[in-house]
């Protein structure tokens, strides 16, 4: 019984964060919240983008894991997610306004993310405070460092839908290089031994500003605000 409930709890560990980090990139986005079916499916897709993205970086890490680390992981895994939101709920009618970009971004990269916390804990269980020290520190940095990769090229996506051809291709270009540059820096700053504490000190505020910039002037964006005064917009046309 013990044995079996062992496996179990690491499971449960390793998506908690994951799922308390969904809850709250849902909860910014005040105006209209996504469809819980569409994010629960970005997120299951999102994981599901953990497969291909392994295939992909394996030849890589026997060779030079800090280079397979700061430029194979960041193109390859944001490339990955970005191309689960573009092929899944991108065209879709209920991503309607810029926040939305945000929003299913941060899903997927969530559901990617949680998938690969399970492969972590797993591998770093052999006593418990080397489990405690690797559930902890995923679960306040690296989880959520992924969907604020990710929110960079969602911003782009959620604009660059309702704008010219020739705008949204650059829109998403500066986007994805923007999120695999933030996902190298934190990558980089995690094997600079004694020195990633003042990496992260500076990285990891930086990222938080930038989504949370990214979030007001996609919420400011939306198609869905009404005014004081205002008769509430039909979203339906």
């Amino acid at each position: 019984m013990t044995n079996m409930l062992v496996p179990l709890m690491i499971l449960a560990l390793a998506f908690a964060p994951g799922l308390l980090w969904l809850w709250y990139f849902y909860k910014r986005d005040k105006l209209e919240p996504e469809p819980l079916n569409l994010i629960r499916n970005s997120f299951l897709w999102g994981m599901a983008a953990v497969i291909p993205v392994v295939l992909i970086e394996q030849p890589f890490l026997p060779k030079n894991a800090v280079s397979a680390s700061v430029i194979v992981a960041p193109v390859v895994e944001e490339l990955a997610k970005f191309l689960v939101v573009w092929l899944t709920v991108y065209r879709n009618r209920e991503f309607d306004e810029p926040m939305d970009g945000v929003v299913y971004a941060a899903s997927t990269a969530l559901g990617f993310a949680s998938l690969e916390n399970v492969f972590y804990l797993f591998s770093f269980s052999n006593t418990p405070e080397e489990f405690v020290t690797v559930a902890v520190m995923r679960a306040v940095l690296s989880v959520p460092a992924h969907p604020l990769f990710s929110s960079m090229w969602g911003f782009a996506l959620g604009f660059a839908k309702f704008s010219d051809e020739v705008t949204a291709r650059k829109l998403i270009v500066s986007g994805l290089s923007l999120s695999m540059a933030l996902h190298a820096a934190f990558n980089l700053a995690c094997q600079s031994g004694p020195f990633w504490a003042v990496g992260m000190l500076v990285l990891v505020p930086l990222l938080w500003w930038l989504v949370n910039r990214r979030i007001k002037q996609a919420l400011a964006a939306s198609r869905h605000i009404t005014l004081p005064g205002d008769e509430p917009r039909n979203t339906d046309v």
